[in-house]
């Protein structure tokens, strides 16, 4: 089969001529002839620091693209910071993906090495290749260093929130707080815990799209390069055999991710990752198919949020090869990777080296660990919850609400002296949805109110149509759908109304009767912040985004629209 490029470069006529001339730059005549066109789409950004490392990494790439005698060429692509974006990197995923795909489509290239970090940088780069289904494998940046603070370890963002609490309580001062950030982030590379880019490059691996054995790597370590400089060459032979995204996601390679999602305690984000993905490749993915296929999982990997330890140590321990060699057996025995062998073909040399970090099925951290699907008459479309990071006496309680309507109504009012709250109390916050916010924030995973936190109070139910950072913990009820901008019942929900959550039954209601709660009118500041913005990507967005069950994607992004280019510069 001729190469894709070909139809630019190929040929004699004036078109052939521009194309080779403007790309030529001292390129050899044979650069043009039979060579595969090796796109290395980089998310290398200096204001997403997570990623800044990533030229290093594609100067590896481009490396082994050359041995296979391949064609490097770099494409920067859109670039999101999870920690910096204002008002939420979730707002511009959708954005990215839709970028990344144009141009993997537009250019004359064959295939693709798709290389990203920070928690939005692999979903969209995988989104867009999933959509132009031209040969594609991801190598993910990796994960930073461990970051030791008065001789302790800190583990980046999960000790964050748990500081950040402590000095609210008054049993941590405030420059103490204030220096530790000095010592968080040691080394290149994103977040050490088990947040949502370690995730996300887990689940990428348990898709098929890495190189077997190299997510998880840290980003300081050489041997990410020697995986980077392999996954070059592999790209030249994923277009030589021309073995395709759509190759490899299938429902087998869900079904593997989202156990694998649950057996290393994985971030909620992944959820609305994998449901997109699975739009884009038209593989029939549901929420329910998270509880389904994952809830009785066990959690393997002793990593915060869920854990004591972080990802260097979990890379020391044997890493994610382990842990799937120890639920070979739930995994689906025919999905493919980038190589063309099952993905179980891969592990079959792995080992545990520290059994601490990395437990044994007869000896899991938690027997039933995977995200928990919820339903009930406060979220009908669904919500979910990630039990490894709760507290276990809280998975069955009921109490009465205490209402926030927006993100700005919670900071201005939780710590209120006289805010009618206590620890039985279930905090609901609303508007923070995909369409609500706009891009559905972390912000599920509320701050406790000052006075609680003063009693020694260090967990609550909290319910949000929001999300949590992966890295965050507590009892936490998230992705509530509908959402209330949407017109879901969470928007009707009123201060004192007995909220039920019971996660053994995975319900999550509202006590008050149907007729009742279908009379009431959403509150008026609620509705306040649901004005469509004017003009722009966030009027786009909010015109056409879907619900957090469904994953968020655009419903005009949904499905693929193939390599195809019909018509030609002229």
């Amino acid at each position: 089969m001729p190469l894709r490029s070909s139809s630019w470069y190929a040929g004699d006529d004036r078109n052939a001529y521009i194309h080779r001339a403007w790309m030529r730059r001292g390129a050899p005549d044979d650069a043009f002839v039979d060579r595969p066109q090796i796109a290395i789409a980089n998310t290398a950004s200096q204001l997403t620091p997570c990623n800044s490392h990533l030229g290093e990494v594609a100067d590896a790439v481009s490396a082994g693209v050359r041995e296979a005698a391949g064609v490097p060429l770099e494409m920067p692509v859109v670039s999101l910071g999870e920690t910096q974006l204002r008002p939420t990197a979730m707002l511009w995923r959708n954005m990215a993906a839709m970028a990344a795909e144009e141009m993997l489509r537009a250019n004359p290239i064959d295939g693709a090495v798709l290389l990203g970090g920070c928690d939005k940088t692999i979903p969209s780069l995988l989104m867009a290749a999933a959509s132009v289904d031209l040969p594609a494998v991801v190598v993910p940046g990796g994960p930073m260093l461990t970051g030791t603070f008065h001789g302790l370890p800190l583990g980046c963002g999960t000790d964050v929130w748990r500081l950040s609490e402590e000095v609210r309580a008054g049993t941590l001062a405030e420059e103490e707080f204030a220096r530790s950030d000095t010592a968080m982030i040691r080394s290149r590379g994103h977040c050490n815990t088990m947040g949502t880019a370690s995730t996300m490059a887990i689940v990428a691996e348990a898709l098929g799209m890495v190189l077997p054995g190299t997510a998880g790597t840290p980003a300081p370590d050489s041997r990410l390069l020697q995986a980077s400089q392999h996954t070059g060459r592999l790209a030249v032979e994923l277009v030589t055999d021309g073995r395709r995204p759509s190759d490899i996601l299938t429902s087998g390679a869900f079904h593997n991710a989202i156990v694998t999602l649950a057996a290393v305690g994985g971030s909620t984000n992944a959820v609305l990752h994998l449901l997109a993905l699975a739009g884009r490749v038209g593989v029939e993915l549901a929420l329910e198919d998270f509880d389904r296929l994952g809830s009785h999982v066990p959690l393997l990997v002793d990593l915060q949020p869920s854990g004591r330890f972080l990802m260097d140590d979990f890379f020391r321990a044997g890493g994610l090869p382990a842990v799937l060699r120890e639920i070979r057996d739930l995994l689906d025995p025919d999905a493919i990777t980038v190589t063309g062998r099952p993905l179980v073909a891969s592990i079959d040399e792995a080992a545990i080296w520290d059994h601490e970090v990395i437990r044994t099925r007869d000896q899991p951290l938690i027997a039933d660990a995977g995200i928990a699907v919820l339903t009930g008459t406060l979220a009908p479309r669904g919500a979910v919850i990630k039990p490894s990071a709760a507290s276990p006496e809280l998975l069955c309680h009921t109490g009465p609400a205490v209402v926030f309507h927006s993100i700005e109504d919670f900071h201005a009012r939780v710590d209120d002296p006289d805010l009618p709250v206590t620890a039985d109390s279930v905090m609901v916050l609303r508007g923070c949805g995909p369409r609500g916010y706009p891009g559905m924030p972390e912000v599920a995973n509320m701050p406790l109110p000052r006075k609680l936190l003063e009693q020694g109070v260090r967990d609550m139910v909290r319910v949000c149509d929001g999300r949590m950072s992966g890295t965050a913990y507590g009892t936490v009820v998230l992705h509530v759908a509908p959402e209330a901008a949407a017109g879901g019942p969470l928007a009707l929900v009123r201060d004192g109304d007995p909220i039920t959550i019971d996660v053994a039954a995975r319900r999550l209601d509202v006590d008050v009767p149907a007729g009742e709660l279908a009379a009431r009118a959403p509150n008026a500041a609620t509705c306040a912040g649901y004005a469509s913005p004017l003009r722009g990507w966030q009027r786009l967005y909010v015109d056409h985004v879907q619900g957090a069950d469904s994953g968020a994607d655009l419903d005009f992004l949904v499905g693929a629209s193939g390599s195809e280019v019909t018509r030609e510069s002229h």
